[in-house]
């Protein structure tokens, strides 16, 4: 994490001209902080203020922030960055402090916070804060709720924090275009009393989406459903990190949805209950077991369950193309065309040209180049081989022996003996062969008429 108190110097002349400063934090700016690294950093113990259980952002991270007159600060800077969305491929996105999305921010309810916007785009921009109950005023709508803060002003927001649950933000500017590159963070309200909904491993992060060319860093801002990378906190399987947890632990996993379709969250070998919502808790009594859970589009939904099952589970969306890397939709399906002559001619044009679809859609064993900055289909090597998954897919590894906050990933499970699926290798039993139907009465007659009630 690096400072921007460099950057920092040159801003503060820009903030004390910006039409929402207040007098309390026009004194100075706090500090902004800068997040290069795209693994997931360890939850923020917080420092001062109310006690509260963090949470976890997967690959991703929580602001720090300072407390002055006993209001909650922080520093976001709206900016271009460099996300890196898998081992192979980085995109030019925007986002906030060095990442995108932005850092989780994480208050106690009842907080009063007060939020410095920089903007370092080429364009205006604001943040709306999603599902926030607070003035109007500070509602983050350019030209209904304020004026677009134009690039190289900064503006700050002020309110409190009403109620607990899990929320987002997002720009209310151009919001195609900067949401579309990658502008949105979570946001986190823990309640008053830590003990309350008190989990022991706390989990969040968002659902997007990019439409970026093989070969391209710039997403496609004008693309409507048709994205080719499906993300997690703008990373896709293989470089979505593990929820490693420990057995027995209860585990909350919250994710806010802000790509353009619903989704679908599976979680393997457990069930779960959905106790959050964006409303926020949802009573006790009105809860019911799932495995999977559909969150629509400007949602945000907290599961929670009892991690009692050891093991490696996936956690993925069950649109299956969402379970993609960067794939062409609009191709033919060649499943039982033998094209084998035709590739043979290809290749005396296209030496590296490869049949491919004639028996499915796997391609594990393919070693087929990639045009540069873009991402197989479908990849991730596990302990039996290829795990045929991109996209908005990881793991939940429940692990008997780790560490209360332990959040390494402890390797691949060991599967105790008798528990590991096996190929069959004893005798099996005849097959019941289709029989012909007899010669003599491969004919059914009806005649008009012969069937009693029929009318025609």
């Amino acid at each position: 994490m690096n400072s921007r108190r460099n950057f920092l110097s040159g801003s503060v002349a820009t903030m004390l001209g910006a039409a929402l400063v207040t007098k309390a934090g026009a004194a100075s700016l706090p500090e902004a902080p800068l997040q290069s690294s795209a693994a997931t950093m360890p939850p923020l113990m917080p420092p001062n203020g109310r006690p509260y259980n963090p949470v976890v952002t997967l690959n991703g991270w929580t602001l720090p922030w300072r407390m002055k007159d006993n209001v909650k600060e922080f520093h976001l800077v709206a900016e271009p960055v460099v996300r890196e969305v898998a081992p192979g491929m980085t995109a030019n996105l925007w986002g906030y402090n060095g990442q995108s999305p932005g850092p989780t921010i994480e208050v106690v309810e009842g907080d009063r916070v007060r939020i410095f916007v920089t903007n370092k785009l080429p364009e205006h921009t604001s943040i709306h804060w999603h599902g926030q109950e607070l003035p109007n005023g500070m509602d983050g709508v350019t030209g209904l709720t304020q004026p677009g803060i134009a690039p190289g002003k900064t503006f700050v927001y002020e309110f409190i924090a009403r109620r607990p649950g899990t929320f987002m933000y997002h720009p209310h500017a151009d919001e195609m275009v900067q949401m579309a590159m990658g502008m949105m963070g979570s946001w986190v309200t823990h309640p008053k009393n830590p003990a309350q909904h008190r989990v022991d491993r706390d989990f969040v992060f968002l659902l997007n989406a990019y439409d970026i060319e093989p070969g391209a860093r710039v997403p496609k801002v004008s693309t409507m459903l048709d994205f080719n990378l499906w993300t997690f906190n703008s990373r896709v399987f293989p470089g979505i990190d593990p929820l490693v947890v420990r057995q027995g632990d209860r585990v909350r996993i919250r994710a806010g949805n802000l790509t353009m379709t619903n989704h679908p969250i599976h979680v393997h070998g457990h069930s779960f209950e959905v106790t959050g919502t964006d409303g926020g808790w949802v009573p006790a009594t009105a809860r019911w077991p799932e495995v999977t859970t559909d969150i629509a589009v400007g949602q945000m939904r907290a599961i929670e369950f009892v991690a009692d099952a050891p093991g490696d589970w996936a956690l993925h969306c069950h649109k299956s193309h969402h379970t993609m890397n960067a794939m062409g939709h609009n191709v033919p399906t060649m499943i039982g065309v033998d094209h084998s002559g035709v590739a043979q001619k290809i290749n005396a044009l296209v030496p590296d040209y490869m049949v491919m679809g004639d028996k499915g859609g796997s391609m594990g064993g393919m070693q087929m180049p990639l045009p540069e900055n873009t991402l197989p289909m479908m990849s991730g090597d596990g302990p039996f081989g290829d795990i045929e998954m991109g996209g908005m897919f990881t793991v939940l590894k429940v692990r008997t022996g780790q560490a209360r906050n332990d959040y390494k990933d402890p390797g691949w499970y060991k599967h105790p003996p008798g528990t590991l699926a096996r190929e069959w290798t004893g005798p099996m039993p005849a097959a019941d062969a289709a029989k012909a139907p007899p010669a003599d009465v491969n004919t059914l007659d009806v005649k008009r008429g012969s069937m009693p009630g029929m009318h025609h």
